[in-house]
This record gives C-alpha cells, structure tokens and sequence, in this order.
C-alpha cells in the first residue's frame, strides 16, 4: 500500500471521529474519509484502473480532488495534479508530458483537453454524501498490499505522485515521489509521531507540492484541512479566526492581501502562534509588518518542487538580520552546499554559488525525462537547485538569483531576484519583477514592472533608481519602468518570468518610460 493510503487507514483508526476535510458545509470525518477513498477506489478499478497506472487530475480544489487522489493511492497509480487555472495550452503541454492513462476532470475543464487518455468527468458535489456519488462502490479495492500499522509495505521505489513545477522560466517538468522519498518528507515533517495536529487552512493550490507530497503528514498529525476552491484573503481572514488556527501557511503576497484587508483588525488572531511563508522571498517590510499585527512569529521558508518542500528556513524567533535578510538555515536532515556553477567546486563562506541540497525527500526524477533528471542530479544525490546564493557568516543562506534568470547588461551579468529585493522595500511598491529588454546598445536592460500599494501613488523610475543607488552597482538598477495593476502569473501562483520577458521582447521598447 502507498505511504498516503497506509496514513489514511491508521488515521482512521486513530482519530475516527475527527474532522478530516472541510470546504465550506461539507465536511467528512476520518473515518468516513477512508470508507469513501475504499468505495471510490472500488469503482476506479472497475473502471480499468490498475497498479502503476499513471491518472491525471484537472480539478478544483475540494473534497473531489483529496478523495481521487486518496482512491488513486490505495489502488497503487501514480497521480498527478494538473492546474485548473492553467490556460488550455499549459494543460496540453503537462498532459503531454505525463502522458496519463486517465483523465479525470471537471466537464468545463474535460471540454477542452486534448484528446487520447481515458476520459473521466467529475461533476463537483453539494454535499458531502455525494462526492463521487456516481463512482462508488460498495467493496472492496484490490489494493497492492494492506498495512495495519499506517507504515507502507510497497517497494520503497514504488512511484506515488508526480508533481509539476511551476514553469516560471519555461516548461514544466513533473517531479517524481516514490514511497520512499512521500515516506522520508512525511516523518520529517511530523517527526515521527501521530496526532498533535490541529485546524489547518490550505493556501496552495491542491497541485502543488505543499499538498502532493505533504498530504500524508497533514493525516498522520490528525489535521483537519479547511480547503478553499479560490483562496481569497476576506475568506481566509474568516476561517483563521474562526478556527483559531495555529500556523498559517501561504506565500508572501497572501500575507499582504491579508494584511490590506479593511476588516483585519477587527479579528480576534490571539490564537496565532506563527506564519509560514515560502515559494519567493519576504520583504523585509511585510515580516516587520505581518510579525507585529499577527503578534506571532514569521517564518521564511526556502524549497523547490524538486526538494518535496523541504529545504532552507528562518527560526520563528530569528533576529532581524536573519528573519528579514535570509532564508534561514538548513532544516534537520537535510544537507545545504554553494557549489561553483561552472566546475562544480564547493564555494567558501560568502562566496556566491549555486545552491545544491541533498536530502531523503529530494525528488527520484523527472517523470520520462532522463535527461533533466541527469541535469538537476548528480551521482550522490546533491540536486541542483538552479539558484545562486551564499552562506553568510551566521551560516544562514541568502539567495541572490537564479542562474536561468540572469540578463547581460553591457556584459555584467544581473540577477532579477536581487534587485527585487532591493526594491520591494521602497514603500510604495506592492510587488516587483524585474525584466529584460533587448536594447540596440546594451543588449538588454532592466525593466521594473511594479504594483504600488493600492491608494498610493505609483513611484517613478527615477525615485526607484535613487533609492536603490546605495545597494546596488549602477548597472543593475532598473532602466525602465512599468506600472500594473498585478504581475502575470503560472498556474501555480508564482510570477511569470517567461511571460514578461515575452512581452518586452515583443514591443517593450515601444514602452514610455516613467
């Protein structure tokens, strides 16, 4: 039995009567979780399904998605999320890629998926008795193994999940999590023990490897997972303080929204013990911010798909040269190097290289894609993270780029991710990306797209020059400027990298700088 189905199984035994999922006024309790994820894997294999068959799923985030996925596992397929807020041609792309035997989607969504996978179409249920009314079935699945125990009796190399990234700079690739790499992220993340969970509210998008390969964590604990279809911040406001949830998860431009909500203060959050916040850097500002308001501590988490989520992180009680200037240190288990990108030499304390991480929860691979995989792994089991940072003094890490990111500017090398930081601390910017354009005489330049803070004024180029001058060398400070209402974004909510340098490539010069 996979890892997630086995935690699923002793999670029901242990905390039955426990609320294990909530979207809304449907909830379901563990124990009828695991009878739901039996009937559905029941009818999935009537349906053909079979071990080692690879399933795609191409729906919104509820109950539907966790109990598909849950059937999946038990039967022993490989599952794989596929966004929907992914345009028809990002689906194509990831759907070629993973080349599932089955589809299951939403019929909006099964309406415009390419044709040659078995198709099955979901109709999203009212309540909770009739999640996959149509699928079940009354018996029992033929699992490939059974385990009384919650620990997983597959091979270890048994494929479990595949898990896109994000696609920031390019095509996505599927990371690929056996049984041992979902079963190393699951006792590192519950450090073995179970229950000592409590309200949880999902912030990332069902597909994303913070649900994927952590789902088995969250069941171990006894969680109760609160799930937003669309996570909005008045929403999310509700639940956490409805809830009196502990620790909030997110990204850091959630935290803002929270933050800028009107209502916010009108909140009781004394329940509020921490912020956990990763997938691109904090502002300063904001953990200063989010620290005094929540009155809780604010933890910066650095990881990537292909490290299962788990990498770098700043304490909760960090100083501020710590907690505002760096990604933390290495969590338990987990082995950080700065490695020269070119020869691979390991780099020495404040020298800037390329961050490499070795860990039990580090990907087995790209899915059907060897040659990737030999690119991001090498023989010892170091990923290649593609990130450029340096340790400092302290031995915390600071990221300064990405190497794929980089733009030559009159032959010096810049790195976006550096002059973000720099300008993301300028009060009147909300968010930052920062962008090549083709230049006749330079090759490229810098172009600051930035969302100011609503209700302030938008601040020009010449305020961001100046105030950036001190930090930066004068060839990396931005050359233009362009001001939006908000930066375009991947399926998985982080910034699109590709699609703005798109835009400047295609008539960006056009643009008046302001």
């Amino acid at each position: 039995m996979t890892v997630v189905a086995a935690v699923l199984r002793e999670a029901a035994r242990r905390f039955p009567e426990r609320r294990a999922l909530v979207r809304g006024g449907t909830a379901f309790t563990y124990a009828h979780l695991d009878v739901l994820t039996d009937q559905v894997a029941a009818g999935l294999a009537k349906r053909g399904v079979r071990e080692g068959d690879a399933a795609a799923l191409v729906l919104p985030s509820g109950p539907e998605y966790v109990v598909a996925y849950l059937a999946l596992a038990r039967l022993g397929a490989v599952t794989t999320g596929v966004s929907p807020r992914y345009t028809e041609r990002e689906r194509a792309r990831v759907l070629h890629q993973a080349a599932p035997e089955l589809v299951i989607a939403t019929g909006e969504l099964a309406d415009r998926l390419p044709s040659g996978p078995e198709l099955l179409r979901c109709i999203p249920a009212e309540r909770s008795g009739d999640v996959w009314g149509d699928l079940r079935l009354d018996a029992v699945p033929p699992a490939p193994g059974r385990s009384g125990t919650g620990e997983p009796d597959a091979e270890p190399d048994a494929p479990e999940t595949v898990v896109f990234t994000s696609g920031t700079t390019g095509t996505p690739k599927g990371a690929l999590f056996t049984s041992r790499q979902i079963a190393a992220i699951t006792a590192m993340d519950t450090a073995g023990l179970w229950g000592g969970g409590g309200p949880q509210l999902v912030a990332t998008g069902l597909t994303h490897v913070g649900f994927m390969t952590k789902l088995a964590g969250y069941l171990r604990l006894g969680a109760t997972l609160h799930l937003l279809e669309r996570w909005r911040a008045q929403d999310a406001l509700r639940i956490i303080a409805r809830e009196r949830i502990a620790y909030i998860g997110g990204v850091a431009a959630q935290v803002s929204l929270l933050l800028r909500r009107p209502e916010f203060d009108a909140y009781d959050f004394s329940s509020v013990r921490g912020l956990i916040v990763g997938a691109g850097p904090s502002p300063a500002p904001l953990v200063r911010e989010a620290r005094e308001r929540f009155g809780a501590g604010y933890s910066i988490r650095y990881s990537l798909t292909e490290s299962g989520g788990l990498g770098t992180l700043t304490a909760f009680d960090a100083p501020d040269e710590e907690a505002l200037h760096t990604v933390g240190r290495p969590r338990p288990g987990t082995e950080l190097e700065i490695r020269d990108p070119e020869t691979g030499r390991v780099s020495g304390a404040g020298e800037v290289g390329q961050v490499c991480l070795r860990s039990p929860a580090v990907m087995a691979g790209y899915w059907r894609n060897p040659e990737e995989t030999a690119r991001a792994l090498d023989g010892d089991g170091w990923l290649r993270t593609g990130d450029l940072g340096a340790v400092d003094e302290a031995g915390c890490l600071r990221i300064t780029g990405r190497i794929s990111d980089a733009y030559i500017r009159g032959g010096y090398n810049v790195f976006p991710l550096e002059v973000e930081s720099v300008l993301l601390a300028h009060p009147a910017v909300a968010a930052v990306a920062v962008t090549p354009r083709p230049s006749d005489v330079m090759g490229e330049v810098g172009v600051a797209v930035v969302v100011p803070h609503a209700g302030e004024p938008a601040p020009t180029l010449e305020e961001l020059r100046a105030f950036a001058a001190p930090r930066l060398a004068a060839y990396k400070l931005p050359e233009a400027l362009r001001v939006v209402d908000g930066l375009p974004l991947t399926g998985m909510d982080k910034v699109d990298r590709a699609a703005l340098a798109e835009r400047e490539r295609r008539g960006g010069r056009r643009d008046r700088p302001r």
